[in-house]
């Protein structure tokens, strides 16, 4: 039985942050979130020409050597922003994604920080591992995994896309079920509210709208000083053929719309 998404997303820039630089999309075949790094130029404009490039006339045709080559397209366009414009040297993005492929699997794409989760039969796991600094700490044994939300350096990463040919992404082959929830985010919520009320939020919510809306509004409530934004996505058996058109969200709601082309 083929199967779609149910997929629905909330980003808010938060109340101590200037600019969105969170991007992501929803339909019924993908759905992804993008951080623009921290620190950086212009980390909205490296999300969002990520997330745009990597939706333009796509849809569920791809495979995963295909989504690597999508994804690594999309790294390119923000190589070609930097060219035009040298100013935007350093500009780069997380990016984490799920898509629907030819093969009927779920495809898990992944780099930075940004996380994806997996709600199945009542069990709430975390499906991605961070690439940051404080996560190899964890990895080496040299703090204990509860200390790792708390420390300074929580959000030095060590893997993200800024153009470079030297960029990773991993890309995971999964099998979807019908039932399954998935959630993506930035670290906007995971920094500031626990994984337990973020599992209990997520397996409470009607549908994917009300999860996507009250997780955002659960981090503003926990005071996160970053932005933040949740996609969820609910795996649904259905014969209807798939639509293509994305919506998109944060700073990919005000970069690039006009551009979109989906087939």
């Amino acid at each position: 039985m083929p199967v779609r998404l149910i997929a629905a997303a909330a980003s808010d820039a938060g109340a101590h942050r200037p600019t969105n630089q969170d991007a992501a999309f929803a339909a019924a075949w993908g759905a992804a979130v993008a951080d623009g790094v921290g620190g950086g130029p212009s980390g909205d404009l490296a999300s969002a020409a990520l997330v745009h490039r990597l939706v333009a006339t796509s849809g569920r045709s791809m495979d995963a050597d295909g989504l690597l080559v999508r994804i690594r397209e999309a790294n390119w366009d923000i190589r070609a922003h930097v060219e035009r414009d040298p100013a935007l040297e350093g500009m780069a993005t997380t990016f984490t994604g799920i898509f629907l492929s030819t093969s009927g699997d779920l495809l898990l794409a992944h780099t930075g920080d940004s996380r994806a989760y997996l709600l199945r039969d009542g069990e709430f796991s975390r499906e991605t591992r961070d690439d940051s600094y404080v996560q190899a700490l964890v990895d080496h044994g040299i703090i204990p995994p509860e200390a790792a939300a708390a420390h300074p350096r929580r959000n030095i990463i060590t893997a993200s896309l800024g153009g470079a040919e030297g960029d990773v992404v991993s890309v995971a082959e999964r099998p979807p079920l019908a039932g399954d929830r998935w959630m993506l985010c930035s670290d906007g919520l995971t920094d500031y509210v626990p994984e337990a009320d973020v599992a209990r939020l997520i397996a409470q919510a009607p549908d994917a709208r009300s999860a996507a809306a009250d997780a955002v509004a659960l981090a503003l409530e926990a005071g996160t000083r970053d932005n933040v934004t949740v996609v969820v996505c609910d795996v649904v058996d259905d014969d209807e053929p798939i639509g293509t058109d994305p919506i998109f969200f944060g700073s990919a709601a005000r970069w690039f719309t006009e551009d979109v082309e989906t087939a």
